[in-house]
């Protein structure tokens, strides 16, 4: 998709699968936002994505008493095919996209969670047909083992208990430091 580097494409799309969002109009931008707690992280994605950048991140009021830190990229042409790859009609959707062990790793950082032998992707934003063609994407491009898992009200991704050494070993390569904690278990 696009004209980007590898590296930023992957981390274009393991933002997107997890907490990132984008805008568009004539050509689309994305938004990176974190907590404050995960300022390094959102200073290594602006590293990353700097050419598309104007401005630097920024602190700023979130809901409440949260401070979140974020940029957004410029418009750029570049950015419009993941725009419309991953939105129908102003909703997030999954396309079919490659899976690379940087994707992983992004999505897992923005949206993982370690649990006691495994990991979850919190998915619950993703429509039901959309969490199904991911566990489809695990399995067909990693060999993964996953299923949908309730929580709560909503169904997230629990690699089973055999597949999450795996993906572990995997994505650890590219696990920011303040991230290691969601690989111990």
């Amino acid at each position: 998709m696009g004209s980007l580097s590898p590296i930023q494409s992957a981390l274009v799309v393991g933002s997107l699968l997890g907490d990132g969002a984008m805008r568009c109009k004539l050509n689309a931008l994305l938004e990176i936002n974190h907590c404050m707690k995960q300022k390094a992280y959102v200073d290594w994605k602006f590293d990353v994505l700097r050419n598309l950048v104007g401005t630097a991140p920024r602190e700023r009021a979130g809901n409440g008493t949260r401070r979140a830190y974020r940029f957004t990229t410029l418009s750029r042409r570049e950015l419009t095919p993941f725009y419309r790859s991953f939105y129908r009609e102003g909703r997030k959707v999954v396309p079919a996209v490659s899976l690379e062990p940087l994707t992983l790793a992004v999505w897992f950082m923005d949206d993982g969670a370690k649990s006691y032998k495994t990991v979850y992707l919190n998915t619950q934003q993703f429509a039901y047909d959309d969490q199904q063609r991911l566990l489809g994407m695990l399995e067909e491009q990693w060999n993964f083992k996953a299923y949908l898992n309730r929580d709560k009200q909503y169904l997230r991704i629990r690699l089973a208990v055999e597949s999450a050494a795996r993906f572990r070993e995997i994505v650890r390569p590219y696990i920011r430091p303040e991230f290691e904690y969601k690989l111990a278990i």
